[in-house]
């Protein structure tokens, strides 16, 4: 039987503007469609609430920390492999239509496919801004265009994208492929067509109990983020972005026609849909997405179909993507991809536990702003979520009753046993996963009592890679001979 796996991604969408998640007024009908086919997660997050570290973890089945696309203009290491090359160089073909941005400091990407990737089928921003003139890709940049003009479907990056999708489609339906089809949309400048350019012109998106968050008790970092908005009149706040719900909605009717294709051309394929991360739009007196944990940036939609129908409410990462495909197509995972498959959970395992880990390591590398180096790491049960803030103060939230995130309760005694659990598990991931910025200054927090006293060898272990497919084993510095263990006292 053909496997082919069709993977749809969208730009910047928070749970609230996916209405089968929540609905708010903003509609997403094809999406909503979609989840009544397959498996709906409800608890699904972002490894890293920024676009490149987001898709370096979706791609590489890496945490950002480890293969190196830690933040915005840093690239993947050259000896980290992408699942699509390591799915092409297994004989399955692996295409990738859209936003790329793993390319090491180009938005719009190269223009070129990376390694691995079926270079006739690749199309990145890039690739779209050299079919149009001057004028055209300065219209295409620019929100206000919508102001001055109706533009149409055609002329959108969201419907070329889709274009190719449906072509690749119809073109691979008797061959295996992997295809990621991933938009840019609807993140900014949020460029639609009619009706969807004047869809929400009147909408307010109603306000939730921690937009008037002014983060009392909260890290510092977030009140610097803040800025005056927290001494804004929080009542007299409206919540208008129009174009970019409109928009929301004009990529979801991109979605569905790709959709449609894999239905008119396929006979059983995988789909996954999500989005690399949310946006704050004022909930904590916060904007865009940056070094927090906060539901409205790491908390995605997610839904898979072809494995039957439902929800689930366990825990899944971004970090799982890569493993779920990799055992889709039937290949035995490899050390280097550090989530799990989500197959068995949709075949009716379900764990009593699973933690998800969320880390931040810095926006953007050519900027010198947005709050430059804020090193977070973050662990989350299902319940109680714990965020270790490097350079500023840590935070504790219990979601089942505190469900909008307004009650740090880091310094809880009540909650210090969790407090306590959670931070042993997520210092042993931070060991595990060989962090780079693992050390024994992540236990001295001023609340944690259970630190063990500082010292410069820390756990005194070396953990090294392995790639047998890739790289040869990796010598011993003592003996020049092949380590008898990856992980071993140094």
């Amino acid at each position: 039987m053909l496997k082919q796996f069709v993977m749809i991604m969208t730009d910047t969408q928070r749970l609230d503007m996916v209405s089968c998640y929540r609905d708010v007024g903003i509609k997403t009908p094809c999406i909503d469609a979609l989840a009544g086919k397959g498996i709906k997660f409800n608890q699904a997050y972002t490894v890293q609430p920024v676009c490149g570290p987001a898709r370096s973890a979706l791609f590489t089945g890496q945490f950002p920390c480890i293969n190196g696309g830690y933040s915005n203009c840093n690239a993947p290491a050259l000896n980290v492999k992408s699942i699509g090359q390591r799915l092409s160089d297994k004989g399955i073909l692996a295409g990738y239509i859209g936003k790329w941005h793993l390319d090491g400091g180009d938005y719009f990407g190269l223009g070129t496919a990376p390694e691995g990737w079926d270079a006739d089928t690749w199309y990145d921003m890039r690739n779209y801004l050299e079919e149009l003139t001057d004028n055209e890709r300065l219209k295409s940049r620019r929100a206000d265009t919508m102001e001055k003009e109706d533009i149409t479907a055609e002329f959108t990056f969201a419907h070329r994208c889709a274009d190719r999708a449906v072509e690749f489609i119809r073109n691979h339906r008797e061959e295996d492929f992997f295809l990621v089809v991933s938009f840019d949309e609807p993140h900014g400048p949020s460029l639609c067509p009619q009706p969807y350019a004047s869809m929400y012109h009147d909408y307010e998106l109603p306000k939730s109990p921690n937009v008037y968050d002014t983060l009392e008790g909260k890290p510092s970092h977030q009140q610097v983020w803040a800025g005056k908005r927290r001494f804004a009149d929080r009542e007299a706040l409206r919540i208008k972005e129009d174009y970019f719900f409109g928009c929301n909605s004009f990529v979801d009717s991109e979605i569905g026609r790709v959709v449609e294709a894999t239905e008119m051309f396929l006979k059983q394929p995988a789909i996954l849909y999500t989005t690399d991360h949310g946006a704050m739009l004022e909930s904590h007196c916060l904007y865009a997405k940056g070094p927090a944990a906060y539901e409205e940036i790491c908390h995605v939609p997610f839904i898979l179909t072809g494995f039957g129908h439902g929800e689930i409410d366990t825990p899944a990462s971004h970090i799982d993507v890569a493993p779920t495909v990799w055992d889709f197509f039937g290949f035995e995972k490899p050390m280097m991809l550090q989530g799990e498959s989500l197959l068995p959970m949709m075949e009716g395992e379900r764990p009593q536990c699973r933690d998800v880990f969320i880390e931040f390591g810095r926006y953007e590398t050519d900027h010198d702003g947005f709050g430059g180096f804020q090193p977070m790491r973050c662990i989350f049960d299902g319940r109680y979520k714990l965020v270790l803030n490097l350079l500023s103060e840590d935070e504790l939230y219990d979601l089942q009753e505190d469900p909008w995130e307004l009650s740090n309760r880091i310094c809880d005694e009540k909650l210090a046993s969790v407090r306590d659990g959670l931070m042993e598990r997520l210092l042993k991931h931070m060991n595990d996963i060989r962090d780079p910025f693992r050390g024994y200054c992540w236990e001295m927090r001023p609340w944690n009592r259970q630190a063990q006293a500082a010292t410069w060898d820390y756990t005194g272990y070396t953990r090294q890679r392995s790639e047998p497919d890739y790289e040869p084993p990796q010598l011993d510095y003592s003996t020049g001979l092949a380590a008898d263990s990856l992980v071993r006292k140094k």
